[in-house]
């Protein structure tokens, strides 16, 4: 028989390891060899020594992330030592320090340069040489229609260029005498002449030249040698972290580390311990010992977990939502693609490249593809849409009897607010549930009162088919929530609570009118396909073979475009739905750690992270 499908928060054991201090980096390396223990880390002010690792392993990270930018073929290495790793990293570093400083330094005299080209090639030396002969040299503008005989009789002034509306010119003058020319603009002497700014300019293009050399250079033969070093001092900065991030007691003799382990696996850990004569003490864990969260999904649900993580994780002793609100994102995905031809094509799409090239850590996003593409298929079909066509309009009457099943735009507008409230009340039924478990049934009053209430006052509104216990039903309802949405309280305290948590129907109304996106963005899929065939045929009727191929080349790019942009929105208003929505009403707590188990590649947690 097959398994049956999972989808829940693995539980977790919670273990204090007492370890005698000469035998814990021992310990450690079993833990780590392991690979299940999720460690708690105590917050304290880190040590030289522990700085100064992660200072290091900082610094090769970041010369490591920078020379797998560079596009160079990898070369055999000198050497891979610890030793060469971080030299070559400090001179990556270095050099990138340097490429930095030397462009800063060439855009400040390449403004410059743009500055006083138009006065022409002159040098701080020949500058120089007229001040030390008694004059006085200046550099003026002009407005180009006060520049005339009378400034040119004032003093010498030779016309240089024009930029623009103003004339530029250089001037004269006997050293200590004042110039008086009306509407000159006068700028301060340079301070270096355009040669040297050239000079400098040049010198700068190849010394990053050079440095740029280098890094490639470092680029094809550094990079194992730097991997190495960075692997040796991520290893030994994990070591320094969980001794430093250990409790000690005994007169420190004794180190105490707390983690966490899937009931699953927590056997392995004890037999470890027990090999490795280690105390340990076991219980499971307290809300408020914060255990970490591991989404235990399999099978379908599996797929839709990296879209629940981009939101927030649970808390611990809360409830996974990933199985309740994927067979939902699924059908809002299709909803809002709305078109039967791009669902084959996403479904097609997905399976060729799947079959055919794609890499294993991609193959379940396209798994997840495929499935989204089936749901828009079923919703193409439903709705009569295929590459922008309406399958509605008489001149596909030759489909017959199967033009009664799909739905015109006033029925799949109710479809749309059908589907919001099947899945307000699903979530109000899990928030029912849920508090219940957890808290007791009177914490599920509330959510049950909602429940009541919306279905009496559906009933009133639209179906009358409970007649007067409708009303009934609604008045229930409203009970349940002005008398239990606070049950511990006193009686007063209760009472206003649920008056104020009552208020909150209009917040309903507003959640319900949300999913009408779904209905607004399925029709605006099909109109613009409806616009791009209706352009590609005005194109046809150009005549010949231009006009066929380019009909061709406009239906092959119009649909491909209006198939991104759409998938864009299926995919982001049926999240954001599920997000605010879904997860308000079914009582959704976040804020959970992720559950990173100590091993070889293990990453020291932030204090923020403990």
């Amino acid at each position: 028989m097959p398994k049956p499908t999972k989808a829940m928060i693995a539980p977790m054991q919670r273990y204090l390891f007492l370890v005698h201090h000469a035998a814990y980096a021992p310990f450690l390396e079993g833990l780590r060899a392991l690979g299940t223990v999720h460690v708690r880390l105590m917050e304290r002010q880190g040590t030289a020594g522990l700085q100064d690792k992660q200072q290091l392993s900082s610094q090769l990270e970041t010369a490591l992330r920078a020379l797998k930018k560079r596009a160079v073929k990898p070369l055999p290495p000198a050497s891979v030592s610890i030793q060469a790793g971080q030299t070559a990293a400090a001179t990556v570093l270095e050099l990138q320090e340097q490429v930095e400083r030397l462009s800063r330094e060439r855009e400040e005299w390449q403004k410059e340069y743009e500055l006083w080209a138009p006065w022409g090639n002159f040098s701080k030396n020949s500058l120089a040489g007229l001040m030390q002969a008694g004059w006085q040299p200046h550099f003026l503008s002009f407005p180009e229609k006060h520049f005339g005989l009378p400034q040119a009789e004032a003093l010498p002034l030779w016309h240089i260029s024009q930029q623009g509306p103003d004339v530029l010119c250089f001037g004269l003058t006997r050293a200590g005498e004042q110039i008086d020319l009306p509407h000159a603009k006068q700028l301060p002497l340079p301070r270096a002449g355009t040669v040297e700014l050239l000079e400098k300019l040049k010198e700068a293009d190849e010394q990053i030249a050079r440095a740029e050399q280098r890094l490639d250079e470092l680029a094809a033969t550094a990079q194992p040698a730097i991997a190495a070093a960075l692997e040796d001092a991520l290893d030994s900065l994990q070591i320094l972290g969980l001794v430093h991030g250990s409790r000690q007691a005994a007169d420190e003799h004794l180190r105490v580390l707390e983690g966490f382990v899937p009931v699953a696996q927590s056997g392995s850990v004890e037999a470890f311990c027990e090999e490795a004569q280690v105390v340990f003490l076991k219980g499971r864990p307290r809300p408020e010992d914060q255990p970490p969260i591991k989404l235990d999904n399999d099978g379908f649900t599996r797929l839709f977990v990296p879209i629940g993580q981009l939101f927030a994780l649970p808390k611990y002793h809360s409830i996974d939502l990933t199985p309740y609100f994927a067979p939902f994102f699924l059908l809002f995905f299709g909803f809002c693609l709305g078109d039967a031809g791009y669902g084959l094509a996403l479904l097609l799409g997905a399976t060729v490249y799947k079959h055919l090239r794609a890499p294993k850590s991609l193959r379940p996003t396209l798994t997840l593809v495929q499935f989204l593409g089936v749901g828009t298929v079923l919703f193409g079909i439903l709705t009569g849409t295929v590459f922008g066509l309406n399958l509605l309009q008489e001149e596909f009457a030759w489909l017959g009897e199967a033009k009664r099943f799909m739905l015109d735009s006033d029925q799949t507008f109710q479809l749309a607010l059908g589907l919001g409230i099947v899945q307000m009340l699903f979530g109000l039924g899990i928030q029912m549930a849920n508090k219940w478990r957890q808290f007791g049934w009177r914490y599920g009053l509330a959510p049950l009162g909602w429940i009541i209430l919306i279905i009496g006052l559906l009933d009133l509104a639209l179906f009358h088919a409970l007649g007067p216990y409708s009303s009934y039903a609604a008045w229930a309802g409203a009970a349940f929530i002005v008398g239990f949405s606070e049950p511990e309280g006193s009686f007063f305290s209760r009472i206003g609570s649920g008056a104020w948590a009552l208020y909150g129907i209009t917040g309903l109304f507003g959640d319900l009118l949300s999913y009408i996106r779904l209905f607004a963005l399925g029709i605006a899929s099909a109109i613009l396909g409806m616009v791009i065939n209706s352009i590609a045929l005005q194109i046809q009727g150009l005549g010949g073979a231009a006009g066929m191929i380019l009909f061709v080349v406009f239906l092959l790019v119009g649909h491909t475009a209006n198939l991104f942009i759409a998938a864009l929105g299926a995919f982001v208003h049926p999240m954001r739905l599920t997000f605010v929505e879904f997860y308000k009403n079914a009582g959704f707590e976040g804020g959970g750690k992720a559950y990173r188990p100590l091993r070889k590649d293990f990453e020291i947690p932030s204090t923020k992270e403990i």
